[in-house]
């Protein structure tokens, strides 16, 4: 059965859907940012929300109340990880979208959900979220007004869903959506990676904890997915579908 919605496979199709997406819902373009940065704590740009720290920190105006941009970027912090696995690149591109003292949790993972479904055209169904352990507000949110299974909902510790840039700056709790090649094997291996969970697109609540000085708390937004790992995870997730019946791989 072919899917509802045609997905963007391509990596330049990824970027523009998504950039697309965010764009038709208030968010300003941004262009992609130097490689080398202003910020001195970093030698090159290592993420996408990297420009935009000084907007996070209070220290610069907000360029609109939303942005999206897709953001060249270099591994510096755990270039270790490069050739270990098949998602660290060396260079990388980061797709974002940005909330300045907007909108908050509610919607960014709304629109999460609404563009891994609508636009990429994954299956609900095979789908799981992640949440940090202690944030009971997300939680809630995927359960009760996405409406996502409960048992699909799995709660992390810092390593895997709490974001910060370093000792100091912004930070947060953050949500994560993967996507399950092994939906057949039910919900009961979920939680410890039996069903082989692998698509990422981050929800980070930004919030003042690690910054140096005191400001006024306000709830930034900066949800944020790899375009190269898009890229395979839906070339995979086609794959995946076409030897089960589901669709064509083209």
């Amino acid at each position: 059965m072919a899917p509802a919605v045609a997905r963007p496979r391509r990596g330049a199709e990824i970027r523009a859907a998504f950039l697309e997406f965010y764009e038709s819902r208030g968010h300003k373009p941004i262009p992609s940012a130097s490689l080398i940065p202003e910020d001195p704590t970093v030698l090159l740009t290592i993420a996408g929300m990297l420009p935009f720290k000084p907007v996070f920190l209070g220290q610069q105006e907000r360029p609109a109340p939303r942005a999206t941009s897709s953001q060249k970027c270099i591994r510096t912090n755990d270039i270790e990880n490069v050739g270990r696995t098949a998602r660290h690149h060396t260079f990388f591109e980061m797709l974002g979208n940005f909330s300045f003292g907007d909108y908050f949790k509610q919607q960014a993972i709304e629109w999460a959900w609404e563009l891994s479904t609508g636009v990429f055209g994954l299956d609900p169904k095979n789908l799981v979220v992640s949440v940090f352990r202690e944030d009971d507000e997300a939680e809630a949110i995927w359960r009760d007004v996405v409406g996502v299974n409960p048992k699909r909902i799995i709660r992390m510790d810092e390593a895997d869903n709490f974001w910060a840039s370093g000792p100091t700056g912004p930070c947060g709790p953050c949500s994560e959506i993967y996507y399950d090649f092994k939906p057949e094997l039910g919900d009961e291996g979920i939680a410890d990676g039996a069903g082989g969970l692998v698509l990422r697109l981050a929800v980070i609540d930004k919030q003042p904890e690690h910054v140096e000085e005191a400001r006024e708390p306000r709830h930034d937004e900066d949800d944020v997915q790899g375009l190269e790992e898009g890229v395979r995870h839906l070339r995979c997730i086609a794959m995946h579908e076409a030897s089960a019946g589901q669709t064509s791989p083209t």
